[in-house]
């Protein structure tokens, strides 16, 4: 039987290799959308913040450096860099985003003070700005870590000698989850406070939601659940 040719390669084969170029495009498409979720520009109200956190840790884990120029959003991935825009004056910076924030109703974007300087939004304290994606460092991707084998579990996404730095942690977190808790830790005669999230009876269920926070960029483990008395409120804090 005589096969067709299409620029002197047999159908068959041509057809082949056209499934395979479609296998291996569908395959980075998907790898890729995880972390291209939010590639369209789109308008927000920007503030920034600067003197006050300096030092201290951000959700990402990374220490807030004011004169670095970084950001917080309240969903982006860490490790993703945006060209933001001041409307009033057409003046751009580019920023990663490595905190949560703002937890201020009316605002969207927190800027460093070296990212605010840049589009002079330091002055004003707020400004429109519009929001251009341009890639992620994926860098900022983290292993999900176990630390217990034994249920039921709970997800630990931040330890801080400092009850202020876990409470903060907390509050960026409750902007996206639920059942998100403090526990206090003696560890090698030190006091340590852990912030945790949810219950999970099956090993596989904290997994799948721990991975979930660690390519969002968050240091994750494993744990054992602490039973609901352990549990630090906001009247222990006081």
């Amino acid at each position: 039987m005589k096969i067709c040719q299409v620029v002197g390669i047999p159908v068959r084969i041509f057809t082949c290799l056209h499934i395979i170029c479609f296998l291996i495009t569908g395959f980075f498409i998907a790898s890729c959308a995880t972390y291209h979720r939010h590639a369209e520009a789109g308008y927000a109200v920007a503030s920034w913040y600067g003197p006050e956190f300096q030092g201290k840790p951000t959700s990402s884990g990374e220490i807030f450096d004011m004169y670095v120029f970084t950001c917080a959003h309240r969903e982006y991935p860490f490790g993703t860099e945006l060209k933001v825009t001041n409307l009033s004056n057409n003046k751009n910076t580019r920023c990663i985003v490595n905190d949560r924030g703002p937890f201020v109703d009316g605002r969207d974007l927190d800027l460093s003070y070296a990212a605010a300087k840049a589009i002079d939004l330091v002055g004003p304290g707020t400004c429109k700005v519009k929001i251009e994606y341009l890639g992620r460092d994926t860098s900022y991707i983290k292993e999900v870590k176990y630390l217990s084998y034994n249920g039921p579990f709970t997800v630990q996404a931040g330890s801080f000698k400092e009850m202020s730095n876990a409470w903060r942690l907390k509050k960026a977190l409750e902007l996206e989850y639920d059942n998100v808790y403090l526990t206090e830790a003696d560890i090698n005669g030190a006091k340590f406070y852990h912030v945790r999230i949810g219950r999970f009876e099956a090993r596989g269920q904290a997994y799948e939601f721990a991975k979930g926070l660690a390519d969002e960029g968050y240091s994750v483990f494993i744990v054992t659940w602490d039973d609901a008395s352990k549990h630090i409120t906001e009247g222990d804090a006081k």
